[in-house]
């Protein structure tokens, strides 16, 4: 049962879902599960794999999200957007891809699930214009740091914030990050269940 799964892999961690909300989840799961064998949407195949290495990776960002409005670029089948709008309902996310079948999927979730919260849009990030004041850009296996700052620059403010997940310590891409653009935080996340390390990368611009 994946509730059961979830349920489990939440109590090791400090996040607290309605039941609701783990519902949501697991339904997440399965839809994922289901357009995947027609849209290719994750090379991970096991829903049981996905609770771990696509539902708890994201989930731990929640805690450290205070702002009102984010985007997720490069959001692919919702990753982390999807999860996080879940878990953060007071939150609104903006979905973001440049492919059909992926924007497509998402809207499907938002309203097999009820996700008010959720605006799935297609376009490049370079050409996107949010319509209200960002608190933060985020992607996840997205691009490079300096891909990143480059490619989402107009979204942030000295008042918002780049977050990007990472695996291992990014030294060599905070290296090389433009002028203007600094390290504000890194924070090193526990995933249950998932081997290897994970970094919540935040930048700011000076």
């Amino acid at each position: 049962m994946l509730l059961e799964q979830l349920t489990a892999l939440l109590a090791r961690t400090d996040i607290t879902l309605t039941e609701q909300q783990k519902q949501q989840l697991v339904d997440y799961v399965g839809l994922l599960d289901k357009w995947n064998k027609a849209y290719n949407l994750t090379s991970v195949r096991d829903p049981k794999e996905m609770m771990v290495k696509h539902i708890m990776d994201s989930l731990v960002v929640a805690p450290h999200l205070s702002g009102k409005n984010y985007i997720d670029v490069g959001t692919g089948p919702g990753l982390p957007g999807i999860v996080l709008a879940i878990a953060l309902p007071d939150t609104n996310f903006v979905l973001l891809d440049s492919l059909g079948k992926r924007v497509r999927f998402l809207t499907q979730v938002k309203h097999a699930l009820g996700l008010e919260n959720v605006t799935p849009v297609q376009s490049r990030v370079e050409e996107y214009q949010p319509s209200v004041k960002l608190d933060g850009v985020l992607s996840r296996a997205f691009a490079s740091l300096q891909d990143m700052v480059q490619w989402c620059g107009h979204l942030v403010d000295g008042e918002s914030r780049f977050l990007a997940l990472k695996g291992q310590f990014p030294q060599q891409e905070l290296d090389s990050l433009p002028a203007g653009v600094t390290l504000e935080s890194d924070i090193s996340l526990q995933v249950p269940e998932l081997d290897g390390e994970r970094h919540l990368i935040i930048l700011k611009k000076d």
